[in-house]
């Protein structure tokens, strides 16, 4: 149908709005070949993983905020007040404050993921059955062992949850992050390919997004279920 209308119906003006899907390949094929399609799409991804490794400070702060009432109240109003701001509300501060490049779209792309991760991992601490706790006390654990034996093992299948949401969401923030605030990634060469009327570049940088966001959303559900296979929710 989209090969068809762009064919026979639309006109050629118009057609560089919406290519035919055989354009698209072809474009998708240019950029690959030129090496700018795996350059941009690299970027992106370091930005995503160096995020992220800042993004997992949120699994202690929310095991701690979960496990000492004085630490939940001295954090827990000021999280909640900045829990609801959009990552990309901050896109206009953080080009003033860390300029641009990648350390601007990493600090977006935190943002994107360390709520998720954070209110995942409190919530799994919380919903941790109290006996599982006492009978370890009761054997003798001390409160570290108690802290890594127990409570971490018990909030594991909900602490990845919240991974897996906070990746999604930081790839969502990255790429529009990248479209007003960087040199190079998908969202760059998406922005680029616009100014020039290059549509199937776009197109081809959408296609991109969306598979990349697909195979981390797969990746994520591997490791789940490899490293919890008794866990439902991983399969």
């Amino acid at each position: 149908m989209w090969q068809w209308a762009s064919t026979f119906v639309l006109d050629d003006s118009e057609r560089l709005l919406l290519p035919t899907p055989t354009a698209v390949v072809e474009a998708g094929w240019e950029l690959m070949i030129s090496g700018d399609l795996f350059r941009h799409t690299w970027d992106s991804l370091r930005r995503e993983m160096v995020a992220f490794c800042w993004a997992t400070v949120a699994i202690p702060v929310g095991i701690a905020m979960a496990w000492w009432r004085p630490v939940e109240e001295q954090l827990g109003t000021v999280l909640e007040l900045l829990r609801p701001i959009p990552p990309l509300a901050w896109i206009p501060l953080s080009m003033l404050w860390l300029g641009i490049g990648d350390t601007q779209n990493q600090f977006i792309i935190f943002l994107g993921m360390v709520f998720p991760i954070l209110v995942n991992t409190v919530s799994s601490v919380k919903q941790i059955d109290p006996v599982l706790i006492r009978a370890a006390r009761s054997l003798g654990a001390s409160e570290l062992k108690v802290l890594l034996r127990i409570v971490v093992n018990a909030a594991l299948p909900q602490i990845v949850t919240g991974i897996r949401i906070g990746l999604g969401v930081g790839w969502m923030a990255l790429v529009a992050a990248e479209l007003v605030g960087a040199t190079s990634g998908l969202g760059f060469l998406i922005n680029d390919a616009r100014t020039v009327l290059r549509t199937d570049y776009i197109i081809v940088g959408m296609a991109a997004i969306g598979v990349i966001g697909l195979l981390l959303d797969a990746l994520i559900r591997v490791a789940m279920a490899r490293m919890m296979p008794w866990y439902q929710g991983a399969k």
